[in-house]
Parts: structure tokens; sequence; C-alpha cells
């Protein structure tokens, strides 16, 4: 097999592992809502809990990532996260599920910095949009896992934390896997942190536009991910289970997306940041007008056709998201520089997703689903604006 699909295939198979460990979080919600008797908003408190530990910890982690490489980080990051998962099925109160929701997201920090400074390192130029979107398929990979797997254990005599443990012991033999295997470059700067970092990037306009629609890209990613299942049940009236179901179609649309756009972007006649700001302008629009669609779905079937639809751009974007920001950034630096795209991601989940759940508890389902299609939108116009200076 030839190099780089080596080293691709040895990124997806971390990254699928340790969103198995992340995104159970997100498929948990009915169960959580139930056995803690907690409101839609306080749902969304979990999410963003386990987004704060994610986001704290982004920036420390990618500059470590640029001092020393990234192989170290990602072997503790998905150990952590084998511990963390196993972790959250202990907590005996909502207080409790908070804190263990946090450090599991300190832990999964490890992933975008770490994954996308692997692929920027040991891939090849005229490969890397296709490895980046093949790469990022593990993120909708290990969330649709998460999706269908959780909902069926928690709907069995077995329980949801039977899909936890299993998780976490996925996620250690595959930190092993990776330890063994994984021999390519980005040895870093040998400790040299200061050359810089998050500010040296917010420096440039570009970068600045870049991740301020990320912010509001990241809103609709993450607030899809958290309350489809959710709303598929409650408000549409399918099973738990369909709805997980109706989840992992969003995620598996979602990785063709990833890798259907990282491929075109390779074979467009452009330059690497003009190419996929083209494919983020169109994904941006198709999801504003795709959250308006939502609201209108009245049966199981149109949901699931909706959300399929909407899985391939909302949850398609985030491989040409950071192939655009590598493309801005010197690639010693794609540490610091994807944790700052990533702080932006997450930043739009801390507080889409209690907005979203506020939103459903006072007006319903339709004004969340139009709150995220405004986002959508304000995202195209940012883009829109990096577009023209470009």
């Amino acid at each position: 097999m030839a190099g780089w699909k080596r080293y691709t295939g040895l990124i997806l198979l971390w990254q699928v592992a340790a969103s198995v460990c992340f995104y159970a979080v997100y498929a948990v919600t009915p169960f959580v809502r139930e056995g803690f008797d907690v409101s839609a908003t306080l749902v969304g408190v979990m999410l963003t809990a386990l987004m704060l530990g994610y986001t704290l910890c982004l920036l420390p982690v990618g500059s470590v990532i640029d001092a020393y490489g990234e192989k170290r980080a990602l072997v503790v990051g998905l150990l952590g996260l084998a511990v963390a998962v196993a972790v959250v099925t202990l907590a005996g109160s909502y207080t409790l599920l908070l804190v263990s929701v946090l450090v599991l997201g300190a832990f999964y920090a490890t992933a975008m910095p770490g994954t996308n400074a692997a692929v920027f390192n040991a891939i090849p130029h005229e490969r890397l949009n296709t490895s980046m979107g093949i790469k990022q398929v593990g993120v909708t990979a290990g969330s649709g896992i998460a999706a269908l797997a959780v909902p069926w254990f928690g709907a069995t005599r077995f329980g949801w934390e039977v899909a936890f443990l299993l998780a976490a012991a996925v996620a250690g033999v595959v930190s092993v896997v990776f330890w063994v295997s994984y021999d390519a470059g980005g040895e870093g700067s040998g400790g040299e942190t200061d050359r810089g970092g998050i500010r040296a990037h917010l420096t440039s306009p570009a970068y600045v536009l870049l991740t301020a629609a990320g912010f509001f890209l990241g809103a609709g990613l993450f607030t899809t991910t958290g309350y489809t299942i959710l709303y598929v049940h409650e408000s549409v009236g399918a099973s738990v289970v369909f709805a997980g179901v109706v989840l992992a179609a969003a995620q598996v649309s979602g990785s063709a997306g990833r890798v259907v756009f990282g491929w075109l972007a390779d074979r467009l006649s452009a330059s690497l940041t003009a190419a996929t700001l083209r494919i983020l302008l169109v994904q941006s629009a198709a999801s504003a007008v795709l959250f308006v669609a939502v609201i209108l779905v009245d049966s199981p079937t149109l949901a699931l056709l909706a959300f399929t639809a909407l899985g391939l751009f909302v949850l398609g974007f985030t491989g040409v998201y950071y192939s655009c920001m590598g493309s801005l950034v010197p690639s010693e630096e794609m540490g610091s520089a994807t944790a700052g795209g990533q702080i932006a991601l997450n930043a739009g989940a801390l507080c889409a997703p209690p907005a979203f759940g506020l939103l459903v508890d006072r007006s319903g389902y339709a004004a969340g689903w139009a709150m995220l299609a405004v986002a959508a939108a304000v995202a195209f116009c940012l883009l829109a604006m990096l577009a023209r200076r470009g």
C-alpha cells in the first residue's frame, strides 16, 4: 500500500476511536433527560460542559504539538478518552455527569490539532485535501457508530453504559496500535513554543474571517449533532432507536461530503485557498436552506431524508475548512492554527446548544432550527468577504 494510504488509514482509525468516545455523549441525551429528569436546556448545558473542556485545552495542546510533535499527544489523548468515557458511566448525579464530560472533552482536544498536523506532516501535497477529507470521515463515522450503538444498548436490558464501556475498550486498543505503527515526521520544534502561536495568526485578516465563519458553522454542526435524536423522537414522533438511525444517516452523508468535497478541492484548477473557499460557500448556503427545510418535517421518513441531505453539507464541511486554514499558515504551525480554528467551531458549540434548548423550551423546535439557518447565512457572508479579498 502506498505510504500516504497507510498513514491516512492509521490517522482515520485514531479519529474513529476518539470520536466514538466523544460523540457518545451526544447520543446519550435522551437517556440523560429521562434518567436525571432534566429539561432540554440542561441537556444543552451538558453539551456545553463537554465543549468547554474541549475548548479550554485546545491552545495548550496545539502549542505542545507544535513543540514536540503529534504522536505522543495523540496517544495520551486517546488513552485519556478511554478512561474518561468509562468514568461517565459512574456518574451518580447530574453534577458529577457535568464534571465527567468536561474531562472527556479535555482529552478530545488532542484530536483536531494532532490529526491535522499528522496529515500535513505525513501526506504529500497532491493528496492532502483527499486525505484530510478521509481523515475527517473519522469524526462522522465515530459519531454515527455512537448514534447507533448508544440508543440500541440503551433500549435493551444492557443499558447505554455498555456502549460507553465498549468505546473505552476500543480506544485503549487503538492507542497501542497507533503508538506502534505511526512513524511519520512531525517531531516539532524541540520545545520552542514561543513563536507567536494563535496571537500571530490573529494578525492575519484572512485567518480572522475564516475562524469567524467557523464560529457560525460550528454552531450548526454541533447543535445538529446534539439535538437530532431528541427532535426526531419528541417532535416527529419516531422511536429513539429510529432517531438514532436518522442521526447515523446524517453522519454517513457527512462522511461522504468530507471525502467528495476534499477530492473536488484537489481537482479544481485554482489555488488551495480559492478552491476550498468556493466549496465552503456552497456548503454554508446549502446548510441555511436545509435548516429551514427541517422545520417542515412531519414524518419519520421525511426526517430521514431531510437530515441525510443536511448532513452532507453541515457535517461535511470540516475537512475543507481545515485544508483552507492550512493554506493560510506554515505547516509547522498547523497545531496552533488548528487549535484556533477549532476554538472558533467550539465557541459556536458552547453558545448554540443551550440557546437552541432554551428556544425549544419556550417556543418550540422551529425557532431553534431558524436560529441555525441564520447562523449558516452569516457564515456565508463572512466567507464571501474572505473570497473577495483573495
